[in-house]
């Protein structure tokens, strides 16, 4: 009796086992890597010849390379748009601004119970509205957007009070940090992730990181020959580009090492894309291609980034995704992971990470407006894409496959009546959102 008493307990405990929640550490970490001003022709998995980014091609190599992912043409557009997953005419309201009324990727990760942090560039305090935005120098805006920790770089003090790389000025946790000539940016907020890692290790997390390379000044690394030049560190030339671009690659190196290291990698995903184009100063290749920087336009080279997913608990071989992603997507992709009902006006890429049927976005939409000095808002405009082709508000129309640098619209009594139904579709599109003027 006493034998079958014990074995109907344990029989009861396995049952409430298996119908109990998984624990917390099955849930899935992420890491949202941003780097700044960085084109797609950067990196080696896409076919560059100019940079070598080993550690970047051995995510691709075992992951999602996509191949068609549309950021916005500039940083704080593509910021905003990435943490909130709206389109920018909904809540872009100033240059290096987030409205505390916007409800983001932080606050969504953290209100499912991922412990959250941030690193890296913010911009977005409204530094340079501070006659006109009263709580610029609100130091614990990161934290009212849902991370719990951050070490970064213009949340207070702006560009002119102290740069991001060499003896860098960085504010973490509240404080800002005492500044080093020896110090590198790049090297304190890696750091800081590896050890909000390390101490987080047995929660799922989200660390969100907006790199501050490769944007510019382009100057030495540590790596770089002219590092023990101290005068050098400051001189901005765009030769030292291919460092910083190789020097992004050994942090996300040492990000995937500290994974392995805790054993984390196999349940952490990890999301590596670019905020916009490369700056118009930088000439790559692909192969025989020249690729010359797009940033802040709205042609191909200033809005077609990298997108690469890691996640070795679920992709198990390469995948190279062809359709489009654009950056309102991230946003309803965490959603879906973490169960929320958070909307946005993306689509969810989620389903593609795990395995499912991906229905892919037929079109992508792009409003851009960025109130940010006379070169900048010259290219101001909305477009829509498809895979092939693409439309301006002004019905400039193009051929992307045969015209890159939209340089020979079509005209519509030379279009076929394939062009003419796509051109259609196109147009229903932009009847969906605001009439641009």
């Amino acid at each position: 009796m006493r034998t079958f008493t014990r074995n109907l307990i344990i029989l009861f405990t396995l049952i409430i086992i298996s119908c109990s929640p998984k624990p917390e550490q099955n849930r899935p970490n992420v890491i949202l890597i941003m780097v700044d001003d960085m084109g797609y022709e950067c990196i080696g998995a896409y076919g560059s010849t100019s940079y070598s980014t080993p550690n970047i091609d051995k995510l691709a190599s075992k992951g999602i390379l996509f191949s068609n992912c549309v950021s916005q043409p500039l940083c704080t557009p593509s910021r905003v748009k990435i943490m909130t997953g709206k389109y920018n005419y909904r809540n872009y309201d100033f240059f290096g601004h987030l409205n505390l009324s916007e409800y983001t990727i932080g606050n969504l990760m953290q209100d499912a119970g991922y412990q959250t942090c941030i690193a890296g560039k913010w911009q977005l305090n409204g530094l340079a509205y501070k006659d006109t935005i009263t709580d610029w120098n609100d130091n614990t805006r990161p934290n009212k957007f849902g991370f719990e920790e951050y070490c970064l770089w213009q949340l207070t003090k702006g560009r002119n009070d102290g740069e991001r790389f060499a003896n860098p000025l960085i504010e973490q946790n509240g404080k800002v940090l005492e500044r080093n000539i020896d110090d590198y940016g790049p090297d304190i907020f890696s750091n800081f992730i590896l050890d909000f890692i390390e101490r987080k290790k047995d929660k799922p997390f989200f660390v969100y990181y907006p790199m501050v390379l490769v944007h510019d000044p382009f100057v030495p690394t540590p790596d770089s020959e002219d590092w023990s030049n101290q005068e050098l560190r400051y001189k901005n030339d765009p030769t030292y580009f291919k460092d910083m671009v190789a020097y992004t690659d050994k942090i996300v190196g040492k990000i995937i090492n500290k994974l392995e290291d805790l054993n984390l990698d196999e349940n952490t995903i990890v999301i590596f894309t670019g905020d916009n184009g490369t700056n118009t100063a930088i000439q790559s290749h692909l192969a025989n291609e020249l690729i010359i920087g797009g940033k802040g336009n709205t042609t191909d080279a200033g809005t077609h980034v990298p997108l690469i997913a890691y996640w070795p608990a679920q992709i198990k071989e390469k995948i190279i995704y062809n359709e489009l992603i654009e950056f309102s997507d991230f946003f309803p992709t965490l959603a879906q992971l973490t169960n929320s009902d958070a909307q946005s006006d993306g689509k969810s890429f989620y389903p593609l990470l795990t395995g499912k049927e991906q229905l892919p976005r037929e079109l992508a939409f792009v409003h851009y407006d960025p109130q940010w000095g006379k070169n900048v808002n010259k290219y101001r405009n909305q477009f829509v894409r498809s895979l092939t082709y693409k439309l301006y508000p002004d019905s400039s129309f193009y051929n992307l496959k045969k015209d890159k640098l939209e340089k020979h619209p079509l005209h519509f009594d030379s279009l076929t009546v394939d062009e003419i139904t796509i051109r259609t579709t196109l147009e229903n599109e932009f009847k969906k959102h605001p009439k641009w003027e």
